[in-house]
């Protein structure tokens, strides 16, 4: 499959570009999809929630009442779970969320998430650019001139920039990455993907393997 390379101007630069159908023209795999996903979004949770425990709550150990005759439950000192202000059966303790993925499952997973966004008309190449100095407003512009302005945007470079980078930092909706990081989490929770031809480069030669 061919794409028409744009400049920042938004103009057809007249140049195309062939997509690896090895990366870009695949059947999508749902389930990797998946599993690469909730990975990603484990790995973002830090775990450290936590509750104490009836052993862990300041307070007196004294038997509040005598084991039978009084007509209730039997519920030992002040810091039994039926008390208002006792501890908590089986609360949350630290852990790691995180867990494993096998390579090839997440290689296959991006490949397909890729191919989803050419199957939906989604992917915008680009030719290389850069600015002389961070301003928003210059991004902006290209936003506009691209047509994705209310649209949620993956800009994808072939390696950090950070003019570019710091020129997109404020911009809600608009997130740029290099290549090499570029995950599949962050292709689908974008409705427009724009690469540029060397970051294309950069992501034929990541995937085709």
């Amino acid at each position: 499959m061919e794409l028409s390379v744009f400049n920042i101007k938004g103009e057809d630069t007249g140049r195309k570009v062939v997509l690896n159908d090895a990366i870009f023209g695949i059947e999508p795999n749902d389930h990797s999809i998946y599993l690469d996903v909730k990975q990603f979004l484990a790995n973002q949770r830090q775990g450290t929630h936590k509750s104490k425990e009836r052993s862990e709550i300041s307070g007196s150990t004294k038997k509040l009442g005598r084991q039978k005759g009084g007509g209730g439950a039997r519920r030992g000192d002040i810091n039994s779970p039926v008390l208002v202000g006792g501890g908590r059966v089986f609360g949350p303790k630290p852990r790691d969320y995180s867990f494993k993925v096998n390579k090839k499952e997440k290689q296959l997973a991006r490949r397909s998430a890729l191919s989803y966004k050419v199957q939906e008309n989604s992917l915008i190449v680009l030719e290389d650019f850069t600015f002389e100095a961070p301003k928003t407003k210059n991004f902006i512009e290209v936003l506009k001139n691209l047509k994705v302005c209310d649209k949620k945007s993956l800009f994808v470079l072939p390696e950090s920039n950070n003019v570019i980078t710091l020129s997109a930092r404020n911009l809600q909706g608009t997130n740029v990455v290099n290549a090499p990081s570029v995950n599949t989490y962050s292709i689908l929770n974008a409705d427009v993907l724009v690469m540029t031809e060397r970051a294309l480069e950069v992501i034929n030669s990541i995937l085709d393997k």
